[in-house]
Protein backbone atom coordinates (compact mmCIF):
# COMPACT_ATOMS: atom_id res chain seq x y z
CA UNK A 1 0.00 0.00 0.00
CA UNK A 2 1.40 3.45 -0.82
CA UNK A 3 1.99 5.77 1.93
CA UNK A 4 3.48 8.53 0.50
CA UNK A 5 5.62 9.67 -2.79
CA UNK A 6 7.84 12.73 -3.72
CA UNK A 7 9.61 12.39 -6.56
CA UNK A 8 11.22 16.03 -7.69
CA UNK A 9 13.69 13.59 -9.81
CA UNK A 10 15.29 10.46 -9.91
CA UNK A 11 17.73 11.22 -7.26
CA UNK A 12 15.61 12.91 -4.92
CA UNK A 13 13.00 9.72 -5.31
CA UNK A 14 11.29 8.57 -2.00
CA UNK A 15 7.67 6.96 -1.60
CA UNK A 16 6.77 5.10 1.86
CA UNK A 17 4.65 2.02 1.31
CA UNK A 18 3.23 -0.44 3.49
CA UNK A 19 4.04 -4.35 2.90
CA UNK A 20 1.41 -6.97 2.95
CA UNK A 21 2.25 -8.01 6.41
CA UNK A 22 2.30 -4.19 7.52
CA UNK A 23 6.00 -3.71 7.62
CA UNK A 24 6.77 -0.09 6.77
CA UNK A 25 9.54 0.33 3.94
CA UNK A 26 10.92 3.32 2.54
CA UNK A 27 11.76 3.46 -1.56
CA UNK A 28 14.11 5.93 -2.43
CA UNK A 29 17.15 6.61 -4.46
CA UNK A 30 20.51 5.07 -3.86
CA UNK A 31 22.89 7.62 -3.20
CA UNK A 32 26.58 7.89 -3.45
CA UNK A 33 27.10 8.18 -0.07
CA UNK A 34 25.45 4.65 0.45
CA UNK A 35 28.62 2.45 0.23
CA UNK A 36 28.94 1.38 3.69
CA UNK A 37 25.14 0.23 3.43
CA UNK A 38 25.40 -1.60 0.14
CA UNK A 39 28.34 -3.22 1.48
CA UNK A 40 26.51 -4.50 4.82
CA UNK A 41 23.44 -5.67 2.51
CA UNK A 42 25.72 -7.87 0.44
CA UNK A 43 27.47 -9.44 3.37
CA UNK A 44 23.90 -10.59 4.78
CA UNK A 45 23.32 -12.34 1.55
CA UNK A 46 23.09 -15.73 1.27
CA UNK A 47 25.22 -17.21 -1.80
CA UNK A 48 22.57 -18.45 -3.61
CA UNK A 49 20.73 -14.83 -3.56
CA UNK A 50 24.05 -13.45 -5.03
CA UNK A 51 23.95 -15.89 -7.66
CA UNK A 52 20.47 -15.40 -8.42
CA UNK A 53 21.26 -11.52 -9.41
CA UNK A 54 24.71 -12.02 -10.92
CA UNK A 55 24.53 -15.17 -12.46
CA UNK A 56 27.76 -15.97 -10.79
CA UNK A 57 29.72 -16.66 -7.60
CA UNK A 58 30.83 -13.44 -5.90
CA UNK A 59 32.36 -13.29 -2.34
CA UNK A 60 32.61 -9.20 -2.18
CA UNK A 61 31.99 -6.12 -3.93
CA UNK A 62 35.26 -4.60 -5.49
CA UNK A 63 35.72 -0.82 -5.34
CA UNK A 64 34.55 -0.22 -8.89
CA UNK A 65 31.54 -2.46 -8.17
CA UNK A 66 30.57 0.53 -5.32
CA UNK A 67 30.58 2.88 -7.61
CA UNK A 68 28.70 1.58 -10.42
CA UNK A 69 25.67 0.85 -7.68
CA UNK A 70 25.68 3.47 -5.66
CA UNK A 71 26.81 6.51 -8.60
CA UNK A 72 24.27 6.10 -11.14
CA UNK A 73 24.20 7.95 -14.17
CA UNK A 74 20.66 9.46 -13.49
CA UNK A 75 19.74 10.57 -17.24
CA UNK A 76 20.15 6.87 -18.33
CA UNK A 77 19.85 4.70 -14.73
CA UNK A 78 17.79 4.47 -11.91
CA UNK A 79 18.46 2.65 -8.78
CA UNK A 80 15.79 2.11 -5.70
CA UNK A 81 17.09 0.95 -2.73
CA UNK A 82 14.24 -0.59 -0.29
CA UNK A 83 15.07 0.23 3.61
CA UNK A 84 13.53 -0.24 6.81
CA UNK A 85 14.58 2.20 9.90
CA UNK A 86 15.32 5.74 9.92
CA UNK A 87 18.46 7.83 9.46
CA UNK A 88 21.57 5.75 11.26
CA UNK A 89 19.31 2.56 11.60
CA UNK A 90 18.51 2.33 8.15
CA UNK A 91 18.82 -1.27 6.82
CA UNK A 92 18.68 -1.77 2.98
CA UNK A 93 16.39 -5.03 2.84
CA UNK A 94 16.00 -4.67 -1.38
CA UNK A 95 17.08 -2.80 -4.41
CA UNK A 96 16.09 -2.69 -8.10
CA UNK A 97 17.50 -0.83 -10.86
CA UNK A 98 17.19 -0.12 -14.38
CA UNK A 99 19.88 0.77 -17.53
CA UNK A 100 19.00 2.33 -20.21
CA UNK A 101 19.67 2.23 -23.68
CA UNK A 102 17.40 4.59 -25.63
CA UNK A 103 13.99 3.33 -25.43
CA UNK A 104 15.10 0.18 -23.87
CA UNK A 105 16.23 -0.68 -20.46
CA UNK A 106 18.00 -3.77 -18.43
CA UNK A 107 16.15 -3.97 -15.57
CA UNK A 108 17.31 -6.21 -11.80
CA UNK A 109 16.38 -6.86 -8.96
CA UNK A 110 18.38 -8.09 -5.10
CA UNK A 111 16.00 -8.90 -1.88
CA UNK A 112 17.40 -9.63 1.22
CA UNK A 113 16.10 -13.18 2.03
CA UNK A 114 14.19 -12.75 5.50
CA UNK A 115 12.15 -10.65 3.14
CA UNK A 116 11.34 -12.21 0.13
CA UNK A 117 7.62 -13.40 -0.61
CA UNK A 118 6.77 -10.29 0.91
CA UNK A 119 5.99 -8.26 -2.37
CA UNK A 120 8.88 -5.90 -2.66
CA UNK A 121 10.36 -6.93 -6.17
CA UNK A 122 6.79 -6.58 -7.44
CA UNK A 123 6.77 -2.76 -5.52
CA UNK A 124 9.89 -1.97 -6.76
CA UNK A 125 9.17 -2.79 -10.57
CA UNK A 126 5.74 -0.75 -10.21
CA UNK A 127 7.93 2.44 -9.23
CA UNK A 128 10.76 1.61 -11.80
CA UNK A 129 8.07 1.01 -14.56
CA UNK A 130 6.50 4.72 -13.50
CA UNK A 131 9.78 6.29 -13.47
CA UNK A 132 10.75 4.57 -16.66
CA UNK A 133 7.37 5.62 -18.38
CA UNK A 134 8.07 9.21 -17.55
CA UNK A 135 11.85 8.96 -18.86
CA UNK A 136 10.42 7.62 -22.40
CA UNK A 137 11.66 4.13 -21.93
CA UNK A 138 9.39 1.75 -23.69
CA UNK A 139 10.33 -1.47 -22.54
CA UNK A 140 12.32 -3.42 -19.82
CA UNK A 141 14.60 -6.43 -20.39
CA UNK A 142 15.50 -8.98 -17.89
CA UNK A 143 17.89 -12.47 -17.57
CA UNK A 144 16.36 -14.43 -15.21
CA UNK A 145 18.20 -17.79 -14.31
CA UNK A 146 16.00 -20.53 -15.36
CA UNK A 147 15.82 -21.94 -11.18
CA UNK A 148 14.34 -18.38 -10.89
CA UNK A 149 10.67 -19.05 -10.95
CA UNK A 150 9.63 -16.74 -7.74
CA UNK A 151 10.81 -13.90 -10.36
CA UNK A 152 8.82 -14.81 -13.23
CA UNK A 153 6.13 -14.77 -11.28
CA UNK A 154 6.93 -11.29 -10.36
CA UNK A 155 7.31 -10.23 -14.01
CA UNK A 156 4.24 -11.94 -15.39
CA UNK A 157 1.89 -10.22 -12.80
CA UNK A 158 3.24 -6.93 -13.32
CA UNK A 159 -0.07 -6.14 -15.21
CA UNK A 160 2.27 -5.36 -18.46
CA UNK A 161 3.03 -7.48 -21.81
CA UNK A 162 5.31 -10.03 -21.26
CA UNK A 163 7.13 -12.04 -23.09
CA UNK A 164 9.84 -14.74 -22.17
CA UNK A 165 12.35 -16.55 -24.32
CA UNK A 166 14.25 -19.25 -22.94
CA UNK A 167 17.95 -19.67 -24.03
CA UNK A 168 21.00 -21.51 -22.39
CA UNK A 169 19.24 -21.88 -19.03
CA UNK A 170 18.54 -17.97 -19.02
CA UNK A 171 15.05 -16.64 -19.62
CA UNK A 172 14.74 -13.31 -20.99
CA UNK A 173 12.07 -11.09 -19.94
CA UNK A 174 10.40 -8.55 -21.85
CA UNK A 175 8.34 -5.66 -20.71
CA UNK A 176 6.47 -3.85 -22.96
CA UNK A 177 5.87 -0.17 -20.94
CA UNK A 178 4.71 1.84 -23.63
Amino acid sequence: MLLSISMAGPTDYRAEERLRDGTNVTIRAIRANDKAAVLKAFAALDPESIYSRFHHRKRELTADDLRRLTEVDPVRDVALVVTIGAADAELFIGGGRYMAGGASAEVAFTIEEDFQRRGLAGMLLRHLVQIARANGIERFEAYVLKENAAMLRVFRSSGVPVTTELEDGVWRVTLQLA
